[in-house]
């Protein structure tokens, strides 16, 4: 099911990490820099031979633990139309730390092709405190939406973040595949950078059925080689920046790196 990459058995999503916003405490750029810097970013990846984008609003720390203010939406959206225009790349969005209506507005008026969702079932304790699944209104905004077609992909375990309660892997997976009608499962590593546990990662492709697994972190040149037979997608970031440093730009021969590794 490459709905991102369907001539290929695999699909490399690269991140287009977004600047504190306007309004943000560590905003530092004005909206039209950040256009430039995403573009710059978008042409990189696309060059470098990725089959996505992936854009957040990485850089609004602290986050919000729901709904975000309405002119985050809008900048972001306009960013998102920018970088449609120079690469005509699948684009998926994540509003962060949990706004997957959000997130499905704006994939909606870009014409992306998907969403990420942090916690779509169940609840975990973050840094913005205890944080609920979101699945029962965001299915319910995307069939009144008419966007079916915009494919949802939900995390299990996700980083930054603890269990209320200790709970199966599997178990997690299952629900948010049969009870939150993820369309794919992300796993990830601790936090932002870090590898993925393989032994995790092998329960989780056991317990999602049809739905496809995608790794969210830790991804490299050196190592994605030996993660391609446990995985369907790889959500790439810090690797890809300069110095692997995730506060800066993509560097296109990093990305010709990891894809060349990848294929």
């Amino acid at each position: 099911m490459n709905f991102l990459a369907p001539n290929k058995k695999h699909a490399v999503i690269g991140m287009l990490h977004l600047p504190a916003l306007p309004g943000s405490p560590l905003s530092r750029e004005s909206l039209n820099k950040i256009c430039e810097l995403m573009m710059a970013d978008a042409k990189a990846l696309t060059e470098g031979g990725v089959d996505a984008l992936m854009m957040e609003n990485f850089g609004d720390v602290p986050f919000y633990p729901g709904r975000v203010p309405a002119h985050v939406v809008a900048m972001m959206t306009r960013v998102a139309l920018e970088v449609t225009r120079i690469s005509s790349l699948p684009l998926g969005i994540n509003v962060l730390r949990n706004d997957g209506v959000s997130a499905l507005s704006i994939a909606k008026a870009v014409g992306a092709k998907f969403i990420r969702v942090n916690v779509l079932t169940g609840a975990r304790v973050t840094d913005q405190g205890l944080i609920q699944g979101i699945a029962h209104d965001l299915l319910r905004a995307r069939t009144d939406l008419c966007a079916t077609d915009i494919k949802i992909m939900a995390d299990v375990d996700v980083k930054h973040s603890a269990p209320l309660a200790s709970r199966l892997i599997e178990d997690e997976v299952e629900d948010t595949v049969k009870r939150g009608l993820a369309d794919a499962i992300i796993v990830s590593g601790a936090g932002t950078g870090k590898p993925v546990n393989l032994e995790k990662l092998a329960k989780v492709a056991k317990a999602s059925a049809s739905a496809p697994v995608v790794l969210g972190s830790g991804v490299t040149a050196e190592n994605i080689s030996s993660l391609l037979p446990h995985a369907w997608g790889f959500i790439v970031g810090t690797s890809l920046k300069f110095d692997g440093d995730v506060a800066k730009p993509v560097d296109v021969s990093r990305v010709k790196k990891l894809m060349a590794a990848c294929r």
